[in-house]
């Protein structure tokens, strides 16, 4: 595609995971675009307008043609810019594999909002089921996608989807732990998921991406007492 057929445009809003993953897809594979960031408590008419069904961001906006939901704006984004860095393998098997697990990752950010739906007292459940799924996460991407046993060979230039997917939620995991006065990753119970996160957010790449700490924990505090449920 020539330059002038290629205009990209995301829809977005700094604090949202599901926007974070777009964002960071997009650096990955060095996709040029415009960044508008929305008021979701005054939409705007073109967000209106090019998500009409959910309402919602992230919208990303290619030639004029929006789509809709991250994860399938990241499966679109390797589809149309299919030379170069690529976030989901090409053999089936592993593609399904890697599919399976970013959804998982999906729902692990389900349950960590729970703890955040949650009052203090009522915390026991939900974080038992967020190390539940931490657990059952880092015993299910060992052995295929760290045969090494570590994730000391992660680098810019070799990022996927699972690292994407694992910014968005844990990238910001200890302003989230500060906002809900929670331990949610713990390097004793979860060495792997923590040096992945940690060597994660290293990256420059990536640390142009992850929303300031101080920041997001005032934002998720204000939400809370605000009487916001995700």
């Amino acid at each position: 595609m020539g330059s002038g057929e290629n205009k990209v445009v995301l829809h977005g809003m700094w604090a949202s995971p599901y926007v974070k993953r777009v964002e960071l897809a997009l650096k990955i594979k060095g996709i040029p675009f415009e960044y508008v960031e929305e008021n979701l408590r005054n939409k705007s008419p073109q967000l209106l307008k090019y998500n009409p069904v959910h309402k919602k961001v992230p919208v990303l906006v290619h030639n004029g043609k929006p789509v809709c939901e991250s994860l399938v704006i990241l499966e679109y984004l390797d589809e149309v810019w299919s030379t170069g860095p690529q976030l989901l393998p090409k053999e089936p098997y592993q593609r399904a594999n890697f599919r399976f697990w970013a959804a998982y990752i999906q729902q692990l950010l389900e349950s960590i909002f729970k703890l955040f739906n949650a009052d203090k007292e009522a915390h026991e459940k939900p974080l038992q089921e967020v190390h539940e799924k931490l657990r059952n996460l880092e015993d299910g991407v060992k052995e295929f996608y760290f045969p090494e046993g570590s994730p000391n060979h992660i680098s810019a230039e070799n990022l996927g989807i699972l690292d994407v997917m694992l910014v968005s939620v844990l990238g910001p995991f200890r302003a989230k732990e500060e906002a809900f006065s929670v331990k949610i990753l713990d390097p004793g119970k979860n060495p792997l998921l923590f040096s992945w996160i940690q060597a994660l957010i290293e990256l420059p790449l990536v640390k142009e991406v992850v929303p300031p700490h101080d920041k997001m924990v005032g934002v998720l505090q204000f939400l809370k007492q605000s009487g916001f449920k995700f």
